[in-house]
């Protein structure tokens, strides 16, 4: 057949084509009916083969611009972006996120493997004499015992709150980074890096709250504690999600399972980043201040109990996601 004859034969589809493409532009997803869809995507395939084939065989330009543009316009609408909904926007932040952090059991593994290690040390550090000098050193407790040596909100406390501000928000986010990014060693930096800071932190609290200056520590730590502590065990859980990709890949390429996964773990990773946020802004505001300590306490029981909402209640209201649906939603 000559190209001319095969140019002829085929431009009826790809009138069909552009009145598919324009069809899909001017209708919303709900109203687009199933089988004229097949019909599009089924033209859209054989247009690309038709490009593909122009190309190699010599079409004329003309021809094979208007192939292009074709192409182009019908990959526009098959994969169009949904239209921004709130309403949308905020099932999956105030629903399906949670649901899907709450049932994830790497999220469950790390909040166990942190909260154990980190009570476990602190038990440790108040009854065995050597054991927090072990962990964290005889200078790290000599620095910190210093820090807490004056009142909070004394003089050089507020003159310094800037720059301890600073410090601990990169301090924290390179925690949550390092927890974050060692996920690719199969999981298991993750699970390190995680069980190093439980210990290291658990060993800090237990000796302070056996310390002279117990009662400043206590002071300063107690609003932000709950953002913050919960934000290092989701950046583990992140990490160990991207992790997991690696080691089971459902049948998928190695390389595809790591993509997939990763949609799971960034949004794991998000929520423990916003976490440190809110924990920066306490211990910037709050926790450095004279503000009275029951004032402290409401804020650290304001934050568990509103983590408790976010986390739990879609749980009891929607129902629970099993493993198939977040498999699902991951590919």
């Amino acid at each position: 057949m000559k190209i001319s004859e095969l140019i002829e034969s085929r431009r009826a589809d790809w009138k069909e084509l552009e009145d598919d493409i324009e069809w899909v532009r001017k209708s919303s997803r709900r109203k687009l009916d199933p089988d004229r869809l097949a019909s599009f995507a089924k033209r859209y395939r054989a247009a690309c083969s038709d490009l593909s084939l122009g190309i190699s065989a010599g079409f004329p330009q003309e021809t094979i611009r208007y192939l292009h543009q074709l192409v182009a316009d019908g990959h526009a609408m098959f994969y169009r972006s949904s239209t921004f909904r709130l309403r949308t926007w905020g099932k999956v932040l105030f629903s399906d996120v949670p649901r899907r952090i709450v049932n994830d059991p790497c999220t469950w593994i790390a909040m166990a493997l942190f909260w154990g290690l980190f009570f476990g040390s602190m038990l440790g550090s108040s009854v065995l004499d050597n054991f927090s000098a072990e962990v964290a050193g005889e200078s790290t407790l000599a620095e910190m015992e210093s820090m807490y040596s004056e009142p909070i909100g004394s003089s050089s406390t507020m003159d310094s709150r800037s720059m301890m501000t600073g410090f601990y928000v990169f301090n924290n986010a390179g925690i949550g980074l390092k927890c974050f990014a060692c996920g690719i060693f199969l999981g298991i930096g993750s699970l390190f890096i995680l069980a190093f800071n439980a210990i290291f932190l658990g060993s800090i609290f237990g000796h302070m709250l056996n310390a002279p200056q117990a009662g400043n520590f206590i002071t300063f730590v107690t609003a932000h504690g709950p953002f913050e502590l919960t934000a290092i065990a989701l950046s583990a859980a992140a990490g160990l999600r991207l992790g997991w990709g690696i080691v089971d890949t459902n049948g998928w390429e190695r390389g595809a399972s790591l993509r997939r996964r990763a949609s799971q773990a960034i949004e794991i990773a998000l929520t423990a980043t916003v976490l440190f946020g809110l924990a920066a802004v306490i211990e910037g505001n709050i926790s450095p201040t004279v503000i009275p300590y029951p004032f402290k306490v409401m804020v650290a029981a304001l934050s568990t109990l509103l983590m408790i909402v976010w986390f739990v209640v879609p749980c009891l209201v929607y129902g629970q996601q099993s493993s198939l649906e977040i498999s699902s939603n991951e590919t």
